[in-house]
């Protein structure tokens, strides 16, 4: 199976610019790793099972393409993530704050919370996506949540 690039772009870009950012945590790297994957995806020859599995085939390589951004040169001589925060539409103070408290983690947590939460993969989708068994991630899931509940329960604290 296989869906017309237009379709798919139309469907999936915003979701795999917010996996690669939370990856990357730079826009114009998670944009060129989107455009990357997008590219990948017309001149490959694969064909898929379902629209599932283009779906997590595209995040799996968007996640990789942002990896890979990690690694350059010009990776350090970047504008920090904290700077396009003003760019980014969030629905209450209260998203953007828990955002910000996500980008906080590490990548290995961040990632799988990311794909849990804002993509809302199973546990099983997600060890398929990033290679990893299944209690790895759930063990990376509970690590991240413990992370986060610390944060923003610092945070609500040095606010009273």
């Amino acid at each position: 199976m296989r869906q017309p690039l237009q379709e798919l772009i139309t469907c999936y870009q915003k979701n795999l610019y917010a996996a690669a950012f939370s990856v990357c945590k730079n826009a114009e790297d998670a944009e060129d790793a989107v455009q990357d994957t997008f590219i990948q995806y017309h001149i490959s020859k694969k064909e898929f099972e379902s629209e599932q599995h283009i779906r997590a085939w595209l995040l799996r390589v968007v996640i990789n393409k942002a990896k890979n951004a990690n690694l350059t040169f010009w990776r350090n001589h970047k504008v920090p993530w904290e700077d396009y925060l003003e760019q980014i539409p969030f629905e209450t103070g209260d998203s953007q704050d828990l955002f910000e408290a996500v980008m906080k983690l590490p990548e290995k947590y961040r990632i799988v919370i990311h794909l849990f939460y804002y993509e809302d993969y199973s546990i099983a989708e997600i060890a398929d996506i990033l290679k990893l068994s299944q209690s790895n991630v759930k063990v990376r899931l509970s690590r991240g949540r413990t992370m986060l509940k610390s944060q923003l329960q610092e945070e609500w604290n040095d606010d009273k």
